[in-house]
Order: C-alpha cells, then sequence, then structure tokens
C-alpha cells in the first residue's frame, strides 16, 4: 500500500545533528519530518560521550540530569613517557568553574541513547514528527521539489518536499543519492573500542593519553561516567599497527604506566565503532539536499569528538533553511551553495586548519617526533587560550 503527504524538509537521521534541525525549524513554524532506520536511539554507542557546556547552551540544549552521567571540569594529557598536563579550570578559573554555588562544569559526559532521545523530544515538542524504524529508501525530482520514499514498518511511503536533509552518519545514504563523494581513506578511519567498567577512581578530568606506544595513529582516554563507572578506551589507525583496538586496549589495561588503577576494574559494558579522524567534505549540499554532521564529517580530526560540531552544524543549517524556505529562490545547488559558506564561516574553515595540523603530525616519519607532536598539540587544543573551541 502506498500513500503520499508533504512535509516542508524530511530530515533522514534523529542524530544530534538531524534533531537540532528539525527542532529549530519546526519551532520556526515549517513543517519537518525525522526519520530515522533504528528503533532504539543512539545505539549502538560508538563514542565516549564528552561535550562541552557551552556547545549545549549555544545550540538552545539546556544541560538536564535526564541526559547527563557526569560533570566535568578539565583535561589530562599524558604520554606515558613522562609527559603530562593538566588543564583544571576548577583550579584555573575558580569562580566560574566548580561545584560550588554560582559555578557551572565546563562540560558533561552524556549518555548518548539519553542523550539523542532527549534531543528528538524536544523537536517533537517543537512540532516536527518523527518515524523510528523508517529507512529512506530513495528520491526521485519533482519539480523543483523531491519525493522521497520512506519504508515504514512494512508500509512504503512517498514524501513531497524541499529539501532533504542528509544527518544519516558516516556511511551517508543521503549523500550517495546526490552523488556527493563520501570516500574516506583508511588512514583516516580510527578503529574505537571502550570499555565501561566499575572500580576505577576518577577525579571530574578527561584523560587522554597519546604515543603510539598506547594507541598508534589515535589516542587512548578515562573518562568519568557517572555513578563510579568510568570509560576506558583507545582509537587506533589500521595503517599504523598490524593488531586490532582490542589487543591495544588490552595492553593499555594490563601493561601500561596507569594498570595499577585498572587492576580492581570490573567490566560492565562493551562499546566501539568506527570514527572518522579526516578533513570535512568538500562539498555538503546537491540540488534539493543538504547534508549535517557526520554525513558531511563534521568531525574534529584530531580528538574524533562530534556532538559539538553535529549540533552548531545542526543549528547553522537551520538558521540558512529558516532563512530559504519562504524566500521564493528555487533549491537548486546554486542556492543551497549559501548553507556550505555559513557552515565554513562559523567554525569550518577552523576544522580544515585543524585537520592540515593533524596531516602534518602523521607525515612525520619518525615516530617520536610524532608522538611528541601529537602529545603538544592536544596539550595546546585543550588549554584555555586555545584557537579551536568551536570545535
Amino acid at each position: 500500500m502506498v500513500s503520499q503527504m508533504e512535509f516542508d524538509i524530511v530530515i533522514v537521521g534523529a542524530g544530534p545533528a538531524g534533531s537540532t534541525v528539525a527542532r529549530k525549524v519546526a519551532a520556526a513554524g515549517f513543517s519537518v519530518l525525522i526519520v530515522d532506520k533504528r528503533q532504539e536511539l543512539g545505539s549502538p554507542i560508538q563514542c565516549s560521550g564528552a561535550v562541552s557546556r557551552h556547545a549545549l547552551l549555544e545550540n538552545g540544549v539546556e544541560p538536564d540530569t535526564e541526559f547527563i552521567h557526569e560533570p566535568i571540569y578539565g583535561f589530562k594529557i599524558m604520554n606515558g613517557l613522562g609527559g603530562e598536563k593538566e588543564i583544571d579550570y576548577r583550579k584555573l578559573k575558580p569562580n566560574v568553574y566548580g561545584t560550588q554555588e554560582g559555578a557551572n562544569p565546563l562540560g558533561y559526559v552524556v549518555d548518548r541513547r539519553r542523550f539523542d532521545r532527549y534531543l528528538l523530544t524536544q523537536a517533537e515538542r517543537a512540532g516536527a514528527k518523527a518515524w523510528l524504524k523508517a529507512e529512506a529508501i530513495g528520491y526521485e525530482q519533482a519539480g523543483d521539489d523531491v519525493i522521497i520514499s520512506i519504508k515504514h514498518y512494512n508500509k512504503i511511503e512517498r514524501v513531497k518536499t524541499e529539501i532533504i536533509i542528509g544527518a544519516d552518519g558516516l556511511r551517508s545514504q543521503v549523500g550517495k543519492w546526490a552523488g556527493i563523494k563520501t570516500h574516506i581513506k583508511l588512514k583516516e578511519l580510527a578503529s574505537c573500542l571502550q570499555f565501561v567498567v566499575d572500580g576505577v577512581e576518577t577525579n571530574g578530568l578527561l584523560e587522554l593519553i597519546t604515543g603510539s606506544q598506547t594507541a598508534p595513529g589515535g589516542y587512548g582516554w578515562v573518562f568519568p561516567k557517572g555513578n563510579g563507572y568510568a570509560e576506558i578506551g583507545l582509537g587506533i589507525i589500521a595503517p599504523y599497527t598490524n593488531v586490532n583496538a582490542q589487543v591495544h586496549l588490552d595492553r593499555f589495561i594490563k601493561n601500561s604506566f596507569l594498570s595499577h588503577r585498572f587492576k580492581n576494574a570490573r567490566l560492565l559494558e562493551v562499546q566501539g565503532g568506527g570514527v572518522p579522524l579526516a578533513s570535512p567534505l568538500k562539498k555538503q549540499f546537491a540540488r534539493n539536499i543538504i547534508l549535517v554532521g557526520d554525513a558531511a564529517r563534521h568531525v574534529n580530526p584530531i580528538t574524533g569528538g562530534g556532538i559539538h560540531t553535529a549540533l552548531s552544524g545542526g543549528t547553522v543549517a537551520a538558521e540558512f533553511l529558516i532563512k530559504h524556505l519562504p524566500s521564493g529562490d528555487d533549491n537548486s545547488e546554486k542556492n543551497l551553495a549559501e548553507y556550505q559558506d555559513n557552515w565554513l564561516e562559523a567554525f569550518g574553515n577552523q576544522m580544515w586548519k585543524l585537520y592540515d595540523v593533524k596531516k602534518k603530525i602523521f607525515k612525520e616519519k619518525d615516530i617520536t617526533i610524532q608522538d611528541k607532536k601529537l602529545f603538544e598539540t592536544m596539550g595546546n587544543y585543550f588549554s584555555p587560550n586555545s584557537d579551536y573551541k568551536k570545535i
């Protein structure tokens, strides 16, 4: 059975980027349909869930106990060779950051399942319509508009819309429809694995461990998880090692300079997946199509962090659409190019600069020098005077 309906925009993917677009555009009075092929948002968990407080607030998301695991107050960067840099904002700016009255955390570790569900709920409350277990399977041109076919449970729905937002992740199907080159090189895709454990003490800091002896091509981490739990994980790049992430993580837990802290760890959950440490897509739009979030590779190329950039990219896309939809302009590639221009100005140019920094680090043939440069870059990245606060 086939039926047809109309929305101003259809968003494919209900992660942080897609839900941000949906919430803001729906709140402005436009009709929005957001679809996701998963039946449980935020699953499978592929990231550590760290996000800054200002990233939430500047994108209209109030920090809420509904999705927060643990407050974060700073960073500790280590290299396993005696190099250590602590950036604790409770000490640097005690009147601004801390647990005392009037102070706030620097950021949070969030529960991705509850966080994504919360964001979608806010979009629905703003007026967006949401379908889960709904797979976008194709589209066709209909004048200046398009008709997208969506398999919702066992029924094919045909939905007419002005613009499709591809927020469907790294292997974006929407991007492929548009003929956008989404291929990512193996040397720019991190294989990430983390254990959620009990019995490991943390102190409100995100601990990052650089060095090829820990995580070739990437870094390791120990993050607070809340309720006495912690996340111990790492990301590696396959061409830099001949063993998988689990081997490296086992070595890190059992034999590294931090192994004494992990001796009483009790495994509760295993999480993992692929994270791009690549450049943003050079082209993030086509006729009737805009890509946001992981689909456009809005991911920090040094840290692999994607929540902040997904929220911010969603805001840029929403603000563009709110201006574009009532303008009377058609949905040609030429008229949608402004979206990417706006994104570059907001934070994309900084992301490209950071990607160039990352490339220079890993072009270094001497591993000792490479490790030193990565440690220094990570330490500077999280400093109060960092040039990259927006990403």
